[in-house]
């Protein structure tokens, strides 16, 4: 009997059945009018073969579409824990440098310290344009304004970076703050031999102690 009329007869694929015939073993020959398998074989044992192989194969894909939804679904769900721990952790650390104490002195009121955890600093630092003069010889650059701004702004960057010393140390204060002002005027040579002078760098430093305190 013909491979093709088989399949037609039970709505299979003709191309899935034939390799499925091949892969399970039965002996089909091949002519010039198509693939036939031997008269002795019973047909209706073959169609229920098949169509048992296909339904073992829906139930695979089915597992395996099954597992890979498990899969992703399990990797989306700890993508969001990482995210929601991650979102966690930075809530934390703000509220906490938000209430981390600083102080140029030694103690604070109505707190006792329990632990000192060392030395610490934080730096920022910012760079101003030299002053450039007009075409009467006047200076156009307010360089004193733009320190002032500057100088304002670096403060606040450093303190920031001594909060983080801090609160990576595990602490929720810090005593005996104090500034140190850095100002650097750098100049380079030309390729003409010349001078080039750059802008003003202008860096601070915020240095204090780090340590824990506690309400008494």
């Amino acid at each position: 009997m013909k491979v093709v009329e088989l399949a037609r007869k039970h709505s299979f694929n003709a191309d899935d059945f034939e390799k499925w015939l091949k892969n399970s073993g039965y002996q089909v020959k091949f002519g010039f009018t198509g693939s036939t398998i031997d008269d002795s074989i019973n047909t209706d044992d073959l169609a229920a073969g098949f169509k048992k192989y296909l339904a073992d194969e829906s139930e695979r894909r089915a597992q395996e579409q099954e597992k890979l939804k498990s899969e992703r679904e399990a990797a989306q769900q700890a993508e969001r824990d990482q995210k929601m721990a991650a979102e966690k952790a930075e809530n934390e650390k703000k509220q906490a440098m938000a209430s981390m104490l600083i102080t140029s002195g030694f103690n604070f009121d109505g707190y006792s310290i329990s632990k000192y955890s060392g030395y610490i600093s934080g730096d920022s630092a910012v760079s101003i344009d030299r002053p450039s003069h007009g075409w009467l010889g006047g200076v156009n650059k307010d360089v004193g304004e733009d320190l002032l701004a500057g100088l304002a702004h670096i403060r606040r960057k450093a303190l920031e970076e001594l909060k983080e010393a801090a609160y990576a140390l595990g602490c929720n204060a810090v005593i005996g703050v104090d500034f140190d002002y850095l100002t650097l005027d750098p100049e380079t040579a030309t390729s003409s031999g010349g001078t080039l002078y750059l802008p003003f760098l202008f860096a601070v430093t915020a240095n204090g102690n780090a340590v824990i305190i506690e309400k008494n």
